[in-house]
């Protein structure tokens, strides 16, 4: 038996001419698909980016048609509901149109002292429930003419006025809202041709009364 020397290794055989960092062992070197993993996770990589650029660009256009949809619901809602608000307003102008006579009957028994007793309880429940859905009356003695509200039955000239006034309400008008449902049938005066306003000559005699004559 050969004893061994405590404290020595042995070490491989080195061939003659070798170099002592020949005798070292050496650490193995990466394999060619150990070297290229990196290059495949770079790619990788890119493609998860390409995938979630595309998810984005999905999601905004899905996002920006919501946003069209709600809005286009939006206003087919409102052009409903006006439509509606319409509809009803020329329902309800139309049945007040067909009561519109039996007002100006209550009306004239009214100026003759002749709405009394049941009549009159029954004129003034239909008064309330008219004026409940809207129905406004208009026209009275002394306001300007105007074409848009007015209709000009009888036509004449007065000294006292400064324009074209409704002197008499032949016929009260009515309106609900904005919407006119029959216009007022008046008789108007027009100042008189060549005539001096009243207010033009009252302006004119003060000028006089504060000017007196001036000095050269």
């Amino acid at each position: 038996m050969t004893e061994e020397t405590p404290g020595f290794e042995e070490r491989p055989d080195v061939p003659s001419g070798a170099t002592a960092d020949d005798a070292e062992p050496k650490a193995a070197e990466p394999s060619e698909e150990e070297a290229a993993a990196p290059a495949g996770d770079t790619d990788k990589t890119v493609g998860l980016t390409a995938q979630l650029d595309q998810a984005r660009s999905a999601l905004g256009e899905r996002t920006a048609d919501l946003q069209r949809l709600q809005a286009e619901y939006q206003n087919y809602r409102r052009r409903v509901e006006r439509d509606r608000a319409t509809v009803k307003e020329v329902a309800v102008a139309n049945l007040l149109s067909e009561l519109l006579p039996v007002l100006d009957d209550v009306g004239r028994a009214r100026e003759h002292g002749e709405l009394v007793g049941g009549f009159k309880s029954v004129a003034e429940s239909m008064e309330t429930v008219v004026a409940k859905l809207g129905l406004q009356q208009f026209g009275k003695e002394g306001e300007p003419f105007d074409p848009t509200i007015h209709e000009a039955l009888m036509h004449s000239y007065a000294p006292d006025v400064t324009e074209t006034t409704c002197v008499a309400i032949l016929q009260p008008g009515y309106r609900i809202g904005e919407r006119t449902i029959r216009p007022a049938r008046v008789a108007v005066a027009e100042p008189q041709p060549g005539a001096t306003p009243a207010a033009a000559k009252e302006e004119k005699t003060d000028d006089e009364e504060s000017g007196g004559t001036e000095e050269v």
